[in-house]
């Protein structure tokens, strides 16, 4: 028992024994375990600074004291995403300088610097992963400045202090403007032809805050399916509008991210000319598989060239279809999600929601863990721990001799105080110390549509096929981190893995929700318990491609306008990113976007995430995931065989080696584009 005055007990943060303790971490935590970690790191670097340039006491020691200032501050940064409080908030704005700041000093150490290169000179005793993160780090340490002279390290500290600073604050302002927005509807023909469930959802939501009728938000369970199926243009122009102006000049002042956004690109740009590179997009694309901009600008260029056609044949269908049939003569953006869905139930006669009354969050579950058990050998179970919400889940991970693998916890519903969209973080990642082998831990984080009552009882939350897409997507990168087999601290799990590699397991484990031996043992009707027909799955797979131009397409105009903007952009020009945006859809969009359209203001991936010149990764990913799931095509998609080598080529080697090599080793040559267009059904084949 810990005495009491023992910091582990008294500070959770502090505690590294076990799996974090959610339920008892404060934000009074954060100041004092965050001073003391960096406290402690900064002692082993000392330590380690006059210590022999050897693997046990150079980059062990190292790598134990920063794996434990990563856990807390990672704890710390996910309760910040999930359930953000003021208090919280504050404490994890003012303790994200330090952090910062601790980063930037030990990528400029010229000590561990020259320490990493006396071990690159060694001729022998390191194994291939040991000199792959050894080479990882002589590059990292070049990217943080530490070859600048003392005047521009100082800059360079900054700058980065700077961004880091204003990243957070981006994400603030996107998760308040969202958080704000409200719609309430007293009167129930306004929202004719909108879902029961979310019908139940916002009568739910407007009853918590005593109000009659309905709340609407622009948290994706209630924005997507108003615009997909409500009949009142008025209500989806409403909605659009509100979403696609949020965090911009139109709301409140101190939630507008556009002064935001030319500063980030400014300090960008002054981060690429101080470290020698004509601008940030070749400071990024340094870690990443592609080599230069033009290659990655080619590579979308030659998509869209591929695409367009597509997507402007979707659109004239699109347009015809709402001008004979839903009396639309001048389609807008916020009817393109209307008229699509009216047009695919015309002419595959089923609905997003007539599919998702078959796909129950437990039956979802069980149908996805089963194909991971299946392919990959391994067996997942239910535990009980600490959460941070009392609807998260937590599973452990076992492999074929049921050895504990990893564990993970799955957090699926939206709710206020939660970021927006879908991702996979590590809690704990895979390190051994002496005997002891530290298990990696993930969060998988959505936000889907909670259960909801419904005839007096509590009813299963409900997916619709694409948020099971979603949900399999970020299962996807999970199991990137849940079956390394690397211990070298740096380059396991997901650590050390090329940007534009990452999205590899994910989007190739969307794969599996398009196989109807697979998506059958994931259905049970809400209301019946009937399995999902053959014929609706027919349908379902003939409309898969339905409309793929125009989602390539939008895609490729994201991609291209964040590769862009940190290739060409100027901000001292006076031009604006939003110019540059529609010079973007100029060229490859089809869906026209309204003059008063602001999303570059909540484009969190780039402005606030690791995305920033990097969102090409997508698509590039999807070339590899796609050529990769083609192997699983000729020899079974639930190939036990195929399935051993994915996980030893690719899973289990984590960042070890150059993400082309595991892809060639796996599939026996490099990538070939075939299978993506295939997929998307823009093949002749």
């Amino acid at each position: 028992m810990n005495a009491p005055n023992d910091p582990l007990a008294a500070n959770p943060l502090l505690d590294f024994s076990g799996l974090p303790r959610f339920r008892e971490i404060a934000p009074e935590h954060v100041s004092p375990a965050i001073d003391l970690l960096l406290s402690d790191a900064r002692a082993a670097i000392e330590q380690v600074a006059v210590a022999p340039p050897t693997w046990d006491h150079f980059v062990l020691p190292l790598a134990a004291a920063q794996d434990r200032l990563d856990r807390a501050w990672g704890q710390v940064t996910h309760l910040n995403a999930v359930a953000n409080t003021p208090a919280l908030r504050e404490a994890y704005n003012a303790a994200l300088p330090r952090i910062t700041e601790f980063h930037i000093a030990v990528g400029q150490d010229e000590r561990l610097f020259a320490g990493y290169k006396a071990l690159a000179e060694q001729p022998v005793g390191l194994e291939s992963s040991q000199r792959q993160l050894i080479g990882n780090e002589l590059r990292d340490f070049r990217l943080s400045g530490a070859e600048l002279s003392a005047t521009d390290k100082a800059r360079f500290k900054s700058i980065e202090e700077e961004l880091a600073s204003l990243a957070a604050r981006f994400e603030d302002n996107v998760l308040d403007a969202t958080n704000h927005y409200a719609l309430y509807i007293e009167n129930p023909a306004n929202l004719a032809g909108v879902p029961a469930d979310v019908l139940a959802a916002a009568r739910e939501a407007a009853e918590e805050e005593g109000r009659a009728g309905w709340k609407l938000t622009l948290h994706m369970p209630c924005y997507q399916p108003v615009l997909q199926h409500a009949d009142d243009r008025a209500l989806r122009e409403t909605l659009y509008r509100a979403l696609a102006v949020r965090a911009s000049e139109v709301g409140k002042p101190e939630w507008d991210n556009t002064a935001i956004i030319r500063r980030i690109l400014e300090l960008r740009r002054d981060v690429a000319r101080l470290l020698g590179y004509r601008n940030f997009a070749e400071v990024s694309l340094v870690p990443k598989m592609a080599r230069t901009p033009d290659d990655v600008l080619a590579f979308l260029r030659d998509l869209a060239a591929r695409a367009k056609p597509y997507a402007e044949r979707d659109m004239a269908e699109l347009r015809a279809f709402a001008h004979d049939e839903l009396d639309l003569p001048q389609l807008a953006a916020w009817d393109v999600p209307y008229a699509s869905e009216k047009l695919r139930q015309a002419r595959y006669s089923f609905s997003e929601q007539e599919v998702k009354q078959y796909l129950p969050e437990d039956r979802v579950l069980a149908g996805m863990f089963q194909v991971v058990e299946s392919i990959f050998g391994v067996r997942i179970r239910e535990r009980s721990a600490p959460t941070w919400y009392p609807t998260v889940r937590f599973f452990d991970v076992f492999d074929d001799q049921e050895r504990l693998t990893g564990r993970f916890y799955i957090d699926l519903y939206a709710r206020p105080h939660k970021r927006g969209g879908a991702w996979m973080d590590h809690a704990i990642n895979r390190r051994r110390y002496g005997a002891l082998l530290q298990h990696p831990v993930a969060y998988v984080t959505c936000n889907f549509s909670a259960p909801v009552s419904r005839n007096g009882g509590r009813r299963s939350a409900l997916f619709s096929h694409d948020e099971v897409q979603t949900l399999f997507h970020e299962f996807g990168h999970a199991l990137h981190l849940l079956l390394t087999e690397v211990d070298v601290p740096g380059v396991s799990g997901l650590e050390g893995v090329e940007w534009d590699a990452v999205e590899l397991p994910s989007q190739f484990m969307e794969n599996f929700c398009w196989e109807w031996d697979v998506l059958r043992q994931m259905t049970a009707h809400v209301e019946t318990g009937a399995p999902l027909a053959r014929d609706l799955f027919e349908r379902m797979l003939a409309a898969k491609n339905f409309q793929s131009g125009m989602h390539m397409v939008r895609q490729l105009e994201s991609a291209l306008f964040d590769m862009l903007l940190h290739v060409d952009f100027d901000p001292a020009t006076g031009a604006s990113p939003r110019e540059l945006l529609e010079a973007v859809r100029r060229e490859v969009a089809v869906v026209p976007r309204p003059p008063y359209d602001r999303s570059t203001n909540a484009f969190s991936h780039i402005f606030a995430g690791g995305y920033a010149a990097g969102y090409y990764s997508y698509k590039w990913a999807d070339v590899l995931a796609a050529d990769a799931y083609s192997l699983f095509e000729e020899e079974g998609v639930l190939s036990p065989k195929a399935g051993a080598r994915f996980r030893d080529e690719v899973l289990a080697r984590g960042g070890s080696r150059p993400a082309l090599e595991s892809f060639i080793a796996f599939r026996g040559r490099p990538p070939q584009i075939d299978a993506l267009l295939r997929h998307n059904g823009m093949s002749s084949s």
